[in-house]
């Protein structure tokens, strides 16, 4: 109680979040919000296996309902697939296709456990896909940094993963990011599939830096990402990435998505993060970790972003 009354009073109001949807379950159809995601299993695959990966996708949805408490999109459907491919990863491959209807397409090593498919980040990066229309080559690194600040967000706000661990792994996300030195500039990447560190990293370091600025406002990534779901997200076609941030800043009141657009997508090294860590309180530590001051104002924000609900 003595803390809150140290917090200012814009990073309370924005803590504050709506609990999720209930996640309902029918057979293989999940309903969150009115909205429903489907569950395609190919045939191939026995059924008790396909219980298993039914539960595995159902996890993995009711964490994405951490964003804003329902889906993105009216319908969309997640189709998995099993692969024989000796992978340390679970999920050797995912992608989101958006060709007629929307769908995530999961793929999944043969004889993956229940508890490594739970560790793994995948289903939960490209669900997060559905927060955003098609951007284009152009826009790779918007869609990719997005995904890439959720996929860790979102693990921490469904109990999946503790808040230390994901304030790390973002960390050890940028730093892979600002080893890429190509000289290009990141929207040079995007299209050729090049620097792939850079584009998922800085684009996380472009959303990080967004939300904290609406925080700081009273609002939210989420608050801004569920009323672009209500008025303008479609689930085919293309968005220009210009277009899309533009829109954001509208509904956000101005929250400098299109000037800082267009700075990353011009930038040729890795964007600062000073000013982000600075407010979030994270100092690297003399054996090159992460520390985290307990900064009253510090602690609520990053409680903010990566409470669970």
């Amino acid at each position: 109680m003595a803390m809150r009354a140290l917090v200012p009073a814009c990073l309370l109001a924005a803590s504050v979040q709506a609990s999720p949807n209930a996640l309902e379950i029918d057979g293989d159809m999940l309903t969150a919000g009115g909205r429903t995601l489907r569950i395609s299993i190919a045939p191939e695959i026995d059924a008790t296996r396909t219980r298993m990966l039914r539960e595995w996708i159902a996890e993995a949805a009711r964490a994405s309902l951490g964003a804003y408490g329902r889906f993105p999109l009216e319908e969309a459907t997640v189709r998995i697939s099993e692969v024989d491919r000796r992978s340390d990863s679970p999920v050797p491959w995912g992608q989101t296709s958006r060709r007629g209807s929307v769908a995530v397409l999961l793929y999944v090593r043969k004889g993956a456990s229940l508890e490594e498919l739970r560790a793994d980040w995948t289903a939960v990066h490209e669900l997060s896909h559905l927060f955003h229309p098609y951007l284009g080559d152009d826009g790779r690194w918007l869609a990719e940094g997005l995904a890439s600040y959720y996929q860790n967000v979102l693990r921490a706000r469904s109990g999946s993963l503790g808040e230390e661990e994901v304030w790390r792994r973002l960390d050890a996300g940028f730093g892979r990011g600002q080893r890429e030195g190509s000289g290009l500039r990141l929207d040079e990447l995007s299209p050729g599939r090049r620097g792939t560190m850079r584009v998922y990293w800085a684009g996380a370091a472009y959303w990080l830096e967004r939300d904290l600025a609406l925080r700081r406002a009273g609002s939210s990534l989420d608050d801004v990402l569920s009323r672009y779901s209500d008025c303008c997200l479609r689930g085919s076609g293309a968005v220009a990435p210009e277009d899309f941030v533009t829109q954001l800043d509208r509904i956000a009141g101005g929250a400098g998505f299109r000037d800082r657009y267009r700075e990353y997508a011009a930038s040729r090294e890795f964007p600062s993060l000073d000013s982000s860590y600075a407010a979030l309180g994270l100092a690297r530590s003399a054996d090159g970790g992460l520390r985290f001051s307990d900064r009253a104002s510090a602690v609520a924000l990053r409680r903010a972003i990566m409470q669970r609900r």
